[in-house]
């Protein structure tokens, strides 16, 4: 865990209501980190649903292919979490220690193991002992409680500088619930189905299926539209819990995808996944600038998503930003590398408010001061037109710094 406090950190984080059916503890299991809580558990009442979205990797980590086993159940009765070890790349020995953390939670919670998930970040490659859970998961089964959403936030960071949440209310059928949602995520950052870890809990009685369509769906303009370096984990999970306990207050049960009362709870999903999305990009390893990059005008949506990553993760576009360099050939070479349908001369480039180029030549009204000063400010937008289609995309980044390097380089030591 970093020691400086990004620069784009919120100056002030929002307020965590209780989700009724969801109680939450973290401890310190000594697993990497000396003298701070390094697992959280969270502990669901039953009738609990559960969705989820995890890593395309290659190489997954053993958590991620136990979840992927579990998630068709539907059902969830606890999550535990740790950080300081991935449980990555540790054959047999991390199947191993995936099933006896679920056969501990299972037996602290009061269920089956099928019914615990399961997710892990740190160093790749490290077998993970699964002594210090059995060491601490039965005491904390105990005493967790209502509400813990910050404290669990701090508790599954690594390189993180500040611990990631968010909080919305929806209506469901003229009942209000709540989707309260926490993340952690500052390198290895790039999307690719799920992206870092994330973890969603709602009071909305959503059957499972309709959760899984869902948060597949706000995925792909949230948490798959944030990239820090381009290097997608092998642990990225993203799991989203209902409860179901406001249906004691009156909301509807809902168990099909086209319920027209479930559209603003989707929207309300949709926009706090955002929001997680933009601060794992606000404490990017080392970051100084909050970029958000907008593609119009291409073939179609997806094009236009492929050409907005390529251009976040370019070194040369980041390494310019955060030069505070107003380099706009940069991005002309990001569009062309995408392999994506593009006409030269009819591309315009924007830095905020001004247009630096235009239909495929430097603007003729670019002045290179204004855009100089504008490339000081510490959020930057840079939009793209292709003037080919209707297709358009916005995903968030952050620039490239010496610190970057700095992080990454000691991150074993």
């Amino acid at each position: 865990m970093a020691g400086k406090v990004s620069p784009l950190a919120p100056a002030v984080m929002p307020e965590m209501p209780d989700i009724e059916g969801v109680r939450l503890i973290a401890a310190e299991a000594g697993i990497r980190y000396a003298g701070r809580k390094d697992v959280m558990l969270a502990v669901l009442d039953p009738g609990t649903t559960v969705a989820g979205v995890l890593t395309r990797s290659r190489c997954p980590s053993a958590p991620v292919d136990w979840c992927r086993e579990h998630l068709p159940g539907g059902t969830a009765r606890a999550l535990v979490v740790n950080s300081g070890n991935a449980n990555a790349f540790t054959g047999m020995r991390g199947r191993q220690a995936v099933e006896k953390t679920a056969a501990l939670a299972a037996a602290a919670v009061g269920c089956s193991a099928d019914e615990v998930f399961l997710a892990s970040t740190g160093v790749i490659g490290e077998p993970l002992d699964p002594g210090p859970f059995e060491a601490v998961l039965a005491d904390m089964a105990k005493k967790a409680a209502a509400g813990g959403f910050a404290e669990a936030a701090k508790s599954i960071m690594t390189t993180d500088t500040f611990p990631k949440y968010a909080s919305i209310t929806a209506d469901l059928g003229g009942t209000e619930v709540t989707i309260n949602g926490i993340a952690k995520g500052s390198g290895m950052i790039a999307p690719d189905m799920a992206t870092m870890l994330g973890f969603l809990f709602t009071d909305a009685p959503i059957a499972a299926p309709v959760l899984q369509a869902m948060l597949r769906r706000a995925a792909e303009k949230s948490f798959n539209a944030v990239t820090v370096d381009g290097d997608t984990s092998t642990s990225d999970t993203v799991l989203l819990f209902a409860t179901g306990k406001a249906a004691d207050r009156g909301a509807p049960r809902i168990d099909t995808v086209d319920d027209e009362r479930l559209k603003p709870f989707r929207r309300a999903l949709a926009r706090v996944m955002r929001q997680l999305a933009k601060l794992l990009a606000r404490d990017g390893e080392g970051a100084s600038k909050f970029v958000t990059v907008s593609v119009e005008g291409a073939e179609n949506n997806r094009s236009a998503k492929r050409i907005a990553m390529a251009i976040a993760n370019s070194p040369l576009v980041k390494t310019a930003i955060a030069g505070e360099d107003a380099n706009w050939g940069r991005v002309v070479m990001a569009v062309g590398k995408a392999g994506e349908p593009a006409d030269r001369d009819r591309l315009s480039i924007w830095f905020g408010e001004i247009r630096v180029a235009l239909d495929g030549e430097r603007d003729p009204l670019y002045d290179e001061e204004i855009a100089t000063d504008y490339m000081k400010q510490r959020e930057i937008d840079l939009r793209v037109d292709l003037g080919i289609g209707e297709g358009s995309a916005r995903v968030w980044t952050c620039d490239l710094t010496h610190d970057y390097i700095s992080i990454n380089a000691d991150y074993r030591s």
